[in-house]
């Protein structure tokens, strides 16, 4: 068997899947962050898990699917389960939210800001958010956007923004930015975003 041969296709698939996400991107003030590599960070943070009335009932979050329309809300729709003590996870339907967005330096990333649910698409025809799944649904978002951020600055990047003040936080062209209130051109060392 000839391993040289093998070992060509390989590297270009490593080449390719490790550029497939690309670093932040950093212009004057302004950090941004492509849909890619945040749903990337997002598909790698679920599936989720809420519980209540002391581990009876888990609302089971899944399949993430983010959309960054032009504005300052975000769109992000994933599928929602829901599963008794002993029983088998059921399938409740789809969720489409829409958040607002900020950047927390103590977690170093971005987190839903103000969620709300839009929309709702059973499982099942004829079914609906009942006000218990829908009341579990809200402590779960809430508990989310206050404790896990839906991407996360690299360390190296977010220890220079740690000393700077966050001026605003929105979508353009598809990526979320961030606005600091000095120049990051001098801030970051050279390199840092090389591929």
């Amino acid at each position: 068997m000839n391993h040289r041969a093998m070992l060509v296709p390989v590297i270009a698939c490593m080449v390719m899947t490790t550029s497939a996400y690309a670093a932040p991107q950093i212009s004057g003030r302004q950090l941004t962050v492509g849909a890619a590599d945040v749903q990337h960070y997002l598909d790698g943070s679920f599936p989720r898990t809420q519980k209540a009335l002391g581990g009876l009932l888990a609302l089971d979050v899944s399949q993430p699917q983010l959309t960054l329309p032009e504005g300052s809300r975000l769109d992000l729709r994933f599928d929602l389960g829901m599963s008794a003590a002993g029983s088998a996870r059921m399938p409740v339907g789809n969720v489409h939210i829409s958040s607002g967005l900020r950047y927390d330096t103590q977690t170093q990333g971005f987190h839903l800001e103000q969620p709300t649910v839009d929309d709702f698409r059973p499982a099942m025809a004829g079914a609906e958010l009942d006000a218990s799944t829908r009341s579990l649904l809200n402590s779960w978002l809430a508990d989310y956007a206050r404790r896990e951020p839906i991407y996360r600055i690299d360390p190296a990047i977010a220890k220079v923004m740690g000393v700077l003040q966050v001026k605003s936080v929105g979508i353009q062209n598809g990526r979320i930015a961030v606005e600091f209130n000095q120049n990051l051109d001098s801030l970051v060392p050279q390199g840092l975003f090389d591929n």
